[in-house]
């Protein structure tokens, strides 16, 4: 129970910044609120149908599961490395990312250790 409550929350927190990674160009780029909103939601959708068939590749490839679990991880560490840490720090917020960036890995690796 206590890796279901963990993945949830994870899941849960992983949302936020997803929702406005969609949500905020829109708005920037003159799209109002409310359908900027509907389509950070709507981005979402894909999520529960990509669940299931992880969850049937899961249990269908078990040993294959470590390598695909590294590609994933080295996937998310290339886009944050090369996409999101210089646009980050391309408007004069360096220190202020930097703390959020920091901040949000110290509270994943909080809830790994003690929800995991």
């Amino acid at each position: 129970l206590g890796g279901a409550i963990s993945l949830a929350i994870g899941i849960g927190i992983q949302n936020f910044p997803e929702g406005l990674a969609v949500s905020l160009p829109l708005m920037r780029e003159g799209v109002s609120p409310w359908r900027s909103f509907f389509y950070g939601q709507l981005s979402g959708v894909v999520e529960p149908v990509g669940g299931l068939l992880g969850a049937a590749f899961a249990h269908y490839c078990r040993p294959l599961l470590p390598f695909t679990m590294s590609l994933a991880a080295g996937a998310m560490i290339f886009v944050v490395a090369d996409s999101l840490v210089p646009e980050m720090q391309a408007h004069g917020n360096k220190g202020l990312a930097m703390q959020g960036l920091m901040f949000g890995f110290v509270l994943m690796m909080v809830l790994d250790v003690t929800l995991g």
